[in-house]
């Protein structure tokens, strides 16, 4: 699918700022939506919605299908007569980064306030569109409110560790475990329903202004997810649950021994005997939720490292091949033409790129990566083509102020050669002394003739390392960037319109 010549900012909500330790979908989510308006963008990409596990990454949820409670806005909740104010004030906390910690737990419980008031007094209104909730998205709902009301019962056990009944989800122990449990069911499908309303309220607001929202899917889900639990057919488990073989990446220049990702990995015979009903039904649900969806670790879809279970790394991996063309085929075939952005980033053969045009998809190109080689890097802009979305980084990278200022030490990969070679070539190829790096490359990407280009917020802020979303293979402080109150200021999107305009990016619409 080709897209219309646009620009638009990477944002997770949950780096909003705000009174609750964590952004929300509250306010602070519809002002940064008429900036983008304002400074002339069309696109807010966030990252994976889905209810995060440990570790708190976005990459590994508990459903592909549900959403991420602490998005949930209390003050919303208010505002729709959920909560009192004195509920709200008692969860307050102004702080600069995530506290996921806090966000657990003062958002569980006012979730189960709201719920002991729907309970107590929902009227006949409220009671209808919590029903037709329900039966709308009975076919993913029904066993994550289960799966989620079983994991508290099991002081959060990843649920393999469970009695063996539930684990291979004998008919007689889950029936017994929903009459037992059927009002901590019923809470989490109304915690759904809360997100869910809050959430589509937004995107409808984004819409009407001329704002699509580009989301993120990630090729694999986590093993201790309500994906898994609920269709272990689909997945290489073993009699216990327990992944056979799991993803990650070969050795190579970076990493000795690879990267082991550990998540489980699709028996893809099975899904190409039912048609690929699972995934038809994700990326359905998926684009319910956002007008754009960017696939993660597309090469994936052509072939995958699979690596034993019962590895530490990633060393002994081999490589498995993929049925990509059949499965957007079927998808296709399913819901019409698809608005998908393929990740390829990384060592890509011939054979994915074969995947990613024959369907159309767009692939990426990112400026960070650009200068560690000669002029025919394909990130460098002047090798851009038209159907390509072009980023200053991803949330993968440092900040392009943390990247460009970076010394030995602050990025394992690069020597000091290595980095003063990339920041040398770097000024020559965009004519600067690196005063603000930033903004050159904001315009870089603005100006290319990629039909699409998509700017981490930091990098519009100009903030350094310390705003980095992600370190890969590490798990202190991700994910926990916010940025200030008043940070967005009238000179910034003045001079973020200005670009867009100067280079073709701002579109006329009615919301506009």
């Amino acid at each position: 699918m080709t897209f219309p010549r646009a620009s638009g900012i990477l944002l997770h909500p949950t780096s909003l700022p705000g009174r609750f330790g964590i952004g929300d979908l509250g306010d602070e989510a519809y002002a940064f939506a008429d900036f983008l308006v304002s400074s002339g963008q069309s696109l807010w990409q966030v990252l994976p919605l889905g209810p995060t596990g440990y570790g708190d990454s976005p990459y590994a949820c508990y459903s592909a299908f549900a959403g991420n409670t602490f998005l949930i806005s209390p003050e919303r909740l208010c505002a729709d007569g959920w909560l009192s104010p004195d509920d709200v004030s008692e969860i307050e906390l102004v702080s600069d980064r995530v506290d996921f910690g806090h966000a657990y737990n003062s958002k569980d419980k006012i979730l189960r306030k709201a719920y002991e008031h729907y309970q107590r007094a929902a009227d006949a209104e409220s009671l209808g569109e919590f029903e037709k909730f329900c039966k709308q998205n009975q076919s993913w709902l029904e066993d994550y409110a289960l799966f989620r009301a079983l994991k508290a019962g099991h002081n959060h056990a990843a649920w393999h560790e469970w009695e063996p009944a539930l684990v291979r989800r004998e008919e007689f122990a889950l029936e017994q475990a929903r009459n037992q449990l059927h009002n901590e069911i019923e809470a989490q499908k109304f915690f759904q329903f809360l997100f869910f309303r809050q959430w589509l309220a937004l995107k409808a607001y984004c819409n009407k202004r001329g704002i699509r929202v580009i989301g993120d899917v990630p090729i694999f889900v986590a093993h201790d997810s309500a994906d898994v639990w609920t269709n272990r057919e689909q997945f290489k488990l073993d009699e216990d649950g327990v992944p056979t073989v799991v993803a990650g990446v070969p050795p190579d220049y970076f990493s000795a021994t690879g990267q082991f990702w550990g998540n489980p990995l699709y028996d893809w015979d099975r899904m190409l005997a039912d048609g690929f009903k699972w995934w038809i039904e994700r990326v359905r649900a998926t684009l319910q939720m956002v007008d754009i969806a960017r696939i993660d670790h597309f090469r994936g879809f052509a072939a995958c490292w699979e690596i034993p279970g019962s590895d530490q790394t990633a060393e002994r991996g081999r490589w498995v091949q993929a049925p990509g063309r059949e499965l957007f085929t079927a998808i296709g075939n399913a819901l019409g033409e698809l608005p998908i952005i393929a990740e390829d980033l990384g060592v890509i053969t011939p054979e994915v790129d074969q995947l990613r045009d024959d369907f159309g998809f767009p692939g990426m190109r990112v400026l960070q990566f650009a200068f560690g080689g000669d002029a025919n890097d394909l990130h460098l802009p002047h090798n851009y083509h038209q159907n390509v979305v072009a980023y200053t980084g991803t949330h993968d990278n440092d900040t392009t102020v943390g990247w460009f200022h970076s010394a030995v030490g602050a990025d394992s990969t690069r020597t000091e050669t290595e980095i003063n070679s990339e920041r040398e070539f770097c000024m020559k190829y965009l004519h600067t002394q690196g005063e603000e790096i930033e903004w050159d490359f904001i315009r870089a990407v603005l100006s290319s003739v990629a039909n699409t280009a998509i700017i981490p917020l930091q990098d519009v802020l100009g903030v350094g390392s310390e705003g980095r979303m992600n370190l890969p293979n590490s798990t202190e402080g991700n994910w926990s960037w916010r940025f200030a109150a008043g940070a967005l200021t009238d000179a910034i999107q003045e001079r973020l319109q200005a670009l867009s305009a100067t280079y073709g990016r701002i579109a006329k619409s009615e919301g506009r």
